[in-house]
């Protein structure tokens, strides 16, 4: 195969959620998405990051130059070429969304130009990729809590925040929760870096059956991870804020499970890497959010855990792409094999109500 990128286009949208959301250390009404489109003589990829807009001019600006006129097969040298361009601005935060977002944009592309499944290029070693449903705001009341637990009831895995307020009142909402999920569903929990270690490892004791618990403490505080993770019994998981591969190698050593997003961590190049470097020390690799872009590579990964279904991203991948995967009974999504790349369309007529800022 040999195509040559023509353009690499980009537009960022922000969408305003079903209603105000709250973390244990964050509150937001709206989430923005900056799509990327790479274009060959017959074919486009796509890909795209949950970033601010200055990604897509950074897109613009620093990595297409580096991008255009290249083999769209020599996914790995751009890659490699666009971390470089990034030096001077700084690889961590929106620059390695950036540079997500066109990797994922490349691989789609190639898989196109093969007439493949993704899943396929990238070699698959499962045609099911387990999730667990993801929302449970802190600022959900109780009967919100309970009504999506519902809504999810065939998934059998489901995430809440925490760390919102008061021990009490999380205690008590991890109890509401459990009482929803019944007997046959586990529960996980995340509170985003709100605790301390100490904290972290009290409010654990209060929990016995949580098999997941998510940033006990801040990603950045290592020391306090493995602390809270050599004291409790469920899973000590982090690494949605991974922005290169040190930081995943430094982790490792902290958690029971690694976390990666596809979106922020270098793309799907660097996640395959991510994957790896887990592998080499026993542990298993998690997908962060944005579940229908993670789909492909997640199904490629013998040491894969699980892809986090998360409420905001399923409601705009859905809302802006045909081809999104819907969970199969047990809490499952399935690549459909038979569409080349990734499977998705996007629906631009109805992403033009949300665009803020574009170019390319």
């Amino acid at each position: 195969m040999s195509a040559e990128v023509r353009a690499v286009r980009w537009a960022a949208y922000r969408i305003p959620t079903d209603r105000p959301e709250s973390d244990g250390t964050l509150e937001w009404d709206a989430t923005t998405m900056v799509v990327v489109h790479v274009e060959a003589e017959h074919g486009t990829g796509v890909g795209w990051t949950y970033a601010p807009a200055a990604a897509g001019q950074i897109v613009e600006e620093l990595l297409t130059p580096h991008v255009a006129g290249r083999d769209a097969a020599d996914i790995p040298g751009a890659n490699a070429a666009m971390a470089r361009a990034v030096r001077n601005a700084g690889r961590p935060g929106v620059a390695a969304t950036a540079i997500s977002a066109v990797d994922a944009a490349l691989w789609d592309l190639k898989a196109r130009l093969l007439g493949v499944r993704l899943a396929t290029l990238l070699g698959a070693a499962r045609d099911a990729v387990p999730i667990y449903a993801s929302g449970g705001f802190t600022n959900w009341d109780d009967r919100r809590l309970a009504a999506w637990l519902d809504d999810n009831g065939d998934v059998p895995r489901a995430k809440i925040k925490i760390g919102g307020g008061t021990e009490a009142a999380d205690r008590r909402r991890i109890g509401v929760a459990r009482k929803a999920l019944g007997p046959g569903r586990e529960l996980f929990v995340d509170a985003n870096g709100a605790y301390s270690a100490a904290q972290a490892i009290r409010m654990a004791a209060d929990f016995p059956d949580v098999r997941w618990f998510e940033e006990p403490v801040s990603s950045d505080d290592l020391d306090g991870l493995r602390r809270v993770r050599d004291a409790v019994a469920a899973d000590v998981a982090a690494g949605e804020y991974g922005y290169d591969l040190r930081y995943f190698a430094r982790m490792a050593g902290s958690v029971d499970c690694l976390q990666a997003d596809v979106t922020r961590c270098g793309g799907i190049t660097e996640w395959l890497r991510v994957a790896a470097v887990a592998a080499s020390v026993g542990l298993d690799l998690s997908g962060h959010c944005a579940p229908a872009l993670h789909l492909d590579v997640a199904a490629a990964v013998p040491n894969l855990r699980h892809l986090e279904y998360f409420h905001d991203h399923v409601r705009i991948e859905s809302m802006l792409f045909d081809g999104v995967a819907s969970p199969s009974p047990g809490g499952v999504l399935r690549p459909d094999f038979s569409a080349p790349g990734n499977g998705l369309t996007f629906k631009s007529s109805d992403a033009s109500a949300y665009q803020v800022a574009s170019g390319g």
